[in-house]
Formats: C-alpha cells, structure tokens, sequence
C-alpha cells in the first residue's frame, strides 16, 4: 500500500473520531473527507479506500434521528454524501476496464465483477437513510443515481447497477416512479442484458396489486429498449416480451387485451425473422405460448387471444409439434369442453403440426414411437369433442374432418376411428324417440351422418388399410340396423364385401375379417329375407375359401349362428345350422386326411370337438334338426379317431373332449326336461 494511501486511511480514521467529538457538524467533517479522498487516482486503491469511507460513515450520517442530526436539511446532506461517494467510486470501477493491455480485458472483467458489490453497497446506504422519502427518492436519488448510470456508459455497470436500483429500493418506490426507471433502459448500451433486468423488475412487481397503470409503461418501455437497440438478438427480444407475459397475466389474469398486445408485439418483431433457427428463443417462445395455458388451464380462453396463433407461424415444424402436444395435455389434463365447429376450427388450426405436414417434413426423419404418441394424443382430442345440440355437433364433425384429411396416409388410420365412432355417437343421439330419421331439410339426420361416414372411410383405401375400413364399414352397418335404415346397413355391408374380395389378400387377415363379418351379420334384424339370404350366402362362400382347412372349418360352423338367432322367430333354419355343420365336418374330416397323408398322422381331433360342441349348443336351443342321434354318432367318431393308431397325441385336445363329456354328464343328472332329452346320449 503507497504511502498517500496510508495518510489518506490516516485521515479518514481521524475525521471519523472528529465527528464522535462533535466539535463540528457532521455534515462539513464527511463533506470535507469525500473531497479528501479524491487525492486517490489509483482504481483499485480509490475503490477500497472510498469503501472505507463509506463503512466508517454509516453510522454517523445527519439522518434524521441521527445523534449527528443537524439543522433542516439534515437528511439532504446524507443522501448528497452518499450519492457524491457513489458518483465517484462508480467512475473509479469504470475506469478500471481501461487500463492495461487488450489481451487483460477478461482478466480485468471478472476482477470489476469481484469489486462491484463496493459500489453498489452506496445504494443499499441510500435505501436505509429514514429521511429518503418517496418524494426525495422520486425527484433527486433516483435521477440522480439513473444520470450516472447512464453516462458511464460501461455495459457491466450499467448492468448490474440497473439490478441493484431494482434490488434495494422499495417496491412501492417503484411503483411510483415506474416511468423515470423505465426510461432509462432505452438509454442503455445495447450489449446490455435488460431482458434479465427488466425480468427481475416485473417479477418484484408481479407480486403486489398494482396502484398504478403499470402494464402500459412496461409495454412502452419494451417497446423502446427493442426499437433503440435495433441490433438485439431475437432471443433477448422473445425474452423480453416472455416476461412482460408472465407479468401480465399474474396481475391482469381478467385482461385478455393487455396478453394479446403483448403476443401481437412480439408477432411484429418475428415478423422480419422467419422461422427461428435459435434453439434458445425456441424455446422462450414455447415458455411465452405455455404461459396463458399455465395460467387459465382452458384452451378455449387461450383461442380467444387472437395473436396467439401468429405466434406459432414463426417456429418449426419440430417446435409446432412440442406446442401442439403441450396444448393437447392440457386439454385432457383439465377435461376442457371445446363444443363449437369454430373452435374446433380455431384449435385444429393451431395444433396442425401434429395433423399434417409443414415445411415439407418428411415422415422418414421422425421417431416411429414419437409419431404413434402424437396421433393417439389427437385420436382422444378427436373423442373429447362433444355438443349436446345434434346440427352443431355435425358442424364439429365435418370440420375435424376437413383438418384430419389433409394429414396424408399414414395419419389417417389414427384420425379416422376416432371421428368414425364421434359419428356413430351422433346417430345415437340422433335415434331419440321424437327423432325423424330422414328429418326435416337441412337438419342432421342419421342417413346424413352415414353418407359422411361412408366417403370418410373410403379414404382410407388409399393408405392403404383395407382391415380397418373393414372394421369400420362393419360398425356403421350395426349402428344402421339400430337405426332402421336397411339401404343404408346393406351399402355398409357391400362395401365391406367389396374389401374383402378385392384388397384383403394376406389369409390370416381374410380369417379376422370372416368373423367379423359373421359376428356382425348375426347381430342385424333390419335386413328382409331377400338381402339377408344374399348376405349370408356370401359369408358361408367366403368361408369355405380360406386358404387352411381348419380356418375353413371354424368359420364354416360360424357361420350356422347365422340361420338361428335366439330372439328372432322368423330368423331360426335348423335345416340350414345342420348343413352348415355336417359342412363343417367334411372339412374337418378333409384336414384329417390331408394331416395323415402329409405327416403319417391324422393330427388333433380338436376340430370335431369343437363341432360337437356346436351340436350340442343348438340341440340345447331345441333346434330339431339336431338330435341324440347325431350327437352319439359324432362322440363315436370322436373317441374312435382318439383311438386310431393313427392319431398323434393332444394332451389339450383330449382335455377338452373329456370337458365336454362331463358337461354331458352334467346334464344328464340334471333331471327333468333337461335330463330327459340328454337321457339318449351314451358317454
């Protein structure tokens, strides 16, 4: 330490006992010392040795209340100690950066940073002196303070200095004086980190109920910090107008004009990017979209912001999606109701990342897990939308349809179920006692509903997914015959037929869809005989073609439900269940022939167990073409192809033939009509 800074210290301690004394008044003694202290140039020794003058001062400021308190303008001569202190050590610590050698600056920049918190504790100082009011800090600290700030001109300072003003003074001083603090943050340099600064503000304020208009004056100020740094960087912009969000729907959550302006302010500065290629202000303007969604949990309040959309243009596809997704979970996270076709509109429209391609994206560079997440995620949006009143839960309908047919062939198999079952939700609400099926012109009506289902569905062809148009003809063929429209079940009906003959070539595939097309047949009462018996004709064709005999054989018996339907008199053939099953048997028997002439063996006697197990259903039902004759005859053939030398062994087979046997037995024992009727049958 020189020597001139060992006096100057000397000096200081001397004045500190000299005010104790009170020979004199404080006032000129620290007025006398400040002055003192300028004989040190040296930076870093200025720094400390004002510091100390600041430590060994504190307590002995005229403030009021102070024993050193002096005349009326006590409390003035404080505060003007303290700023002209301040003044000088904030020049002293700028004036640090400028000296040595260039290739020192990052040297020099942490040993500032180290020494900031001696110039910013003349602030705390300020803050604590009783006198400082909201006046005096409003007309003279305040400028004062925000004067030096600016003319320094040095980014570090006027960073941290900024922070420290926000920091240490009052909230409600803040409030109150709002506009002299934002107006300095045009003033700044333009390297300056304001986003962080005026966050930090927004944030103290956030907390308080505001009595002052301060929405507006931060959206200026924004506004004239971007426009007089015409070389900010994007991210701190977004950044910017992310925070003033994020304040503005904690204090204004009923205002949704003052989020929209924020939104529309920020739409305008996007608007000479394009789509951003920033993955940081990426990600704050997923943070400034998920900020109204946090903050209402209702999409339906959110639409009504309407730059909220514009917003979303300048992302990529990758970040549209991650929003779209966002948005979908808190749909289903709060079960938002979203009841009209413009809504709808509005909601699919800004959630198209997931419902079609944008920006030419191609399927190949996306995750094939990822991808199923996402559809399945707009597959149950698709189910949630729901209106009680029928014409505008068609308009709803017809507008997901619109958005979900521009998605391409492999998002259709995901979107096309949901709105198909959405549909049929329709027709039964549409099935109601005062209903009119055919209605009046221009209302929604089933048939109107079902010839949307069919062009929908067709659709599908092209992806191609025959099955599941299959599937889903079959469904409106049902809800049809609930509906008493039998043109319409029998159109369904042609047009599954037609898939089947013409696209369902793979054998495992063709059997999934003969049942279905047997189940669903059996369940139809709207047909007259003439379309049923072309119907059912048709199926037992389809049948008996299948590639494996055993699969001919299964769907053959199936198809005996077809001609026997429980609560249907006019629906019970018992002549045709028998041909049906005596068919079933020649496969069978042809699949035993084959298995012996290929392998040496006649395979399992699975295939008649099942038969028998068929027989004995309808014999139950009093199908009377189905007697203890036939049954006993089938048991024989059984037991003696079990028998046969022939025969490979089944464990699981005999298992159920030994079951069934039981069963027999069972009922048998039971007595009365049941008993007598299985009396005949010998096991």
């Amino acid at each position: 330490m020189s020597s001139c800074s060992m006096l100057a210290i000397y000096c200081l301690d001397l004045g500190s006992v000299y005010i104790k004394s009170k020979e004199a008044p404080a006032k000129d003694v620290l007025k006398d010392l400040v002055e003192m202290c300028r004989g040190i140039q040296h930076p870093v020794r200025g720094l400390f040795l004002r510091s100390y003058l600041s430590q060994i001062s504190r307590d002995k400021l005229p403030d009021i209340g102070s024993e050193y308190e002096g005349d009326a303008d006590t409390v003035n001569d404080a505060m003007e100690f303290v700023l002209q202190n301040f003044t000088e050590m904030n020049k002293l610590w700028v004036r640090m950066q400028h000296q040595g050698p260039a290739r020192e600056k990052d040297k020099r920049e942490k040993e500032r940073s180290e020494l900031r918190d001696l110039v910013g504790k003349n602030l705390h100082v300020l803050s604590q002196i009783e006198g400082v009011d909201l006046d005096m800090y409003k007309e003279t600290v305040l400028p004062r303070v925000l004067e030096q700030v600016v003319n320094c001109k040095d980014e570090i300072a006027q960073c941290y200095l900024m922070d420290c003003i926000i920091q240490v003074f009052p909230d409600e001083y803040h409030l109150q004086t709002l506009e002299i603090l934002l107006g300095a943050f045009p003033q700044l340099q333009p390297s300056v980190d304001i986003k962080t600064v005026l966050s930090r503000l927004m944030e103290r304020l956030s907390n308080y109920f505001l009595q002052v208009e301060a929405f507006s004056k931060l959206n200026n100020a924004i506004g004239k910090v971007i426009e007089a740094q015409a070389d900010m960087p994007i991210l701190g912009a977004v950044t910017l107008y992310s925070s003033l969000l994020t304040f503005t729907l904690h204090v204004h959550p009923d205002r949704l004009d003052y989020a929209d302006q924020v939104l529309g302010a920020c739409v305008k500065k996007l608007s000479g990017e394009g789509k951003l290629e920033d993955n940081r202000a990426t990600k704050q303007i997923v943070a400034l979209l998920s900020a109204p969604l946090d903050k209402y949990n209702d999409i339906v309040t959110v639409l009504k912001l309407s730059n909220y959309p514009s917003v979303m243009e300048y992302v990529d596809s990758e970040t549209n999606k991650v929003m779209a997704m966002v948005i979908i979970q808190s749909i289903m996270k709060n079960n938002t109701q979203i009841s009209t076709a413009d809504k709808v509109g509005a909601l699919f429209e800004l959630i198209k990342g997931l419902i079609r391609d944008l920006d030419g994206a191609a399927h190949d560079q996306v995750d094939e897990d990822d991808f199923k997440e996402e559809q399945n995620s707009v597959a149950r949006l698709i189910q949630m939308l729901q209106n009680d009143d029928t014409e505008e839960m068609f308009k709803i309908i017809c507008t997901v349809r619109k958005h979900i047919l521009t998605g391409g062939p492999k998002r259709l198999p995901f979107t096309v179920p949901p709105l198909v079952f959405s549909s049929l939700k329709l027709v039964r609400q549409l099935q109601g006692p005062e209903e009119n099926p055919f209605g009046e012109e221009g209302s929604t009506t089933p048939k109107k509903v079902f010839q949307l289902l069919n062009q929908t569905i067709e659709t599908l062809y092209g992806v191609p997914a025959p099955e599941l148009a299959l599937r889903l003809y079959l469904q409106c063929a049902e809800a049809a015959n609930d509906s008493d429209l039998e043109p319409v079940a029998y159109e369904f009906f042609t047009q599954a037929y037609i898939l089947y003959e013409e696209e369902i070539s793979d054998s495992r595939a063709q059997v999934t869809a003969i049942h279905l097309i047997i189940g669903t047949l059996q369940r139809m009462h709207v047909f007259g005989v003439e379309n049923r018996d072309t119907l059912t004709h048709k199926a037992t064709g389809y049948s008996a073609k299948l590639l494996k005999k055993p699969d001919q054989c299964r769907a053959v018996y199936a198809c005996s439900h077809l001609f026997w339907v429980d609560d249907q008199d006019n629906m019970k053939d018992g002549e045709r269940v028998l041909l049906c099953l005596k068919r079933a048997l020649r496969i069978a028997n042809a699949a035993q022939q084959m298995s012996n002439a290929t392998r040496g063996s006649t395979g399992s006697v699975t295939l008649f167990v099942e038969i028998l197990n068929k027989y004995l259903y309808f014999f139950e039902k009093g199908n009377t073409q189905i007697n203890a004759a036939a049954i006993q005859s089938l048991i024989e053939l059984i037991t003696a192809e079990m028998q046969s030398e022939s025969n490979s062994p089944d464990p699981a087979a005999d298992a159920f033939f030994a079951s069934t046997l039981r069963y027999i037995q069972f009922q048998k024992q039971k007595g009365g009509a049941v008993g007598e009727k299985y009396e005949p049958i010998k096991v």
